[in-house]
């Protein structure tokens, strides 16, 4: 094969044919041109040629990765946050924090993110075929089922209590986090709207903001954390509560960036009854790519359940929470 007919492979390979509809950022644009110019450089030996081309690719990886693992450490701050101001109150409030923020919550939490997957997969579909309008049909595909599980799921915060004392837990330690609990309800419906939009986000590249809107909702979280429980007295409702309320901080401002940003004009193209159609066979993909997750993040559940039915659950729990 000559010289001519490499150009022509690498330009298929690194340019496919574009319709200008969605620019790509000047950042991928250079780094694009420059693995291009590398891997044309028939006059540099292959070895160093790939060489280079992993380490722009790499340094390309690290730039997608990093926000998306920030905001993942985040997430899980804010949670192990609201745990540590929960135990300032005392021990059964820490084992009740323990209990419902990750025996009942964690349930919700690897469900929903675990449905809200299937758009990780379906946005990029989509987004690769260039079929750039479907990325929000599947949006608010997601969002309306994801609701919808919520609704369930709420039903099982409201009866938490009475399900804890059916599975053996103390009855102080119960009815502590079942008051826990029902702070976290909005935080059902945060979910249901927040992992969609993630995915959404993620499948067209774009990761930054949601580093940037989570980092700034961390303090916020703090801070309102602080105000509930040391100043407004308001115990482990008000601490439930600012949780809940953080993770809506988090959703809002994701939105409104989708509604006004100028890279996700052609893929969101504002609400549609579409939304409303073939949800089944997206609620049976929905519901395969949560198999695996839930399996990944019930495990310590269970294990904080088990926990609970020590000789002292309290003390227990106290430790798990601590771990």
């Amino acid at each position: 094969m000559d010289s001519s007919q490499n150009d022509g492979l690498y330009e298929q390979l690194l340019h496919p044919q574009s319709d200008g509809t969605v620019p790509l950022s000047p950042s991928t644009e250079s780094r694009n041109g420059e693995l291009e110019r590398v891997l044309s450089d028939v006059e540099t030996p292959l070895f160093h040629r790939l060489r280079k081309a992993t380490m722009i690719e790499s340094k390309l990886l690290f730039k997608l990765a990093a926000p998306a693992v920030i905001v993942y450490m985040i997430n899980y701050m804010m949670s192990m946050s609201t745990q540590i101001f929960s135990g300032h109150l005392g021990n059964l409030e820490l084992a009740a924090a323990s209990l419902g923020n990750t025996g009942i919550k964690t349930f919700a939490y690897g469900l929903m993110l675990g449905m809200g997957s299937a758009v990780e997969t379906s946005c990029g579909q989509a987004f690769g075929g260039r079929k750039y309008e479907m990325l929000g049909i599947y949006l608010q595909k997601s969002t309306v089922l994801l609701t919808l599980t919520g609704v369930l799921l709420t039903l099982m915060y409201v009866f938490s209590k009475p399900i804890l004392l059916f599975l053996g837990e103390s009855p102080e330690i119960a009815s502590a986090a079942s008051i826990f609990a029902y702070g976290l309800i909005p935080q059902i419906f945060a979910y249901a709207v927040n992992f969609p939009i993630q995915k959404f986000l993620q499948s067209q590249s774009i990761v930054a903001p949601s580093a940037y809107i989570s980092t700034a909702t961390l303090f916020v979280h703090l801070l309102l954390s602080w105000l509930a429980i040391y100043k407004l007295g308001m115990g482990l409702l008000g601490a439930s509560l600012v949780l809940s309320l953080s993770w809506w901080s988090i959703v809002v401002p994701q939105f409104v960036y989708i509604v006004t940003s100028d890279r996700c004009r052609e893929t969101w193209r504002g609400f549609s009854v579409q939304a409303f159609s073939g949800l089944p066979s997206f609620f049976k993909l929905s519901a395969a790519s949560s198999v695996m997750l839930c399996l990944e993040t019930w495990y310590f559940q269970i294990l904080v359940l088990l926990a609970g039915l020590l000789e002292n659950p309290e003390l227990a729990l106290d430790s798990l929470s601590i771990w």
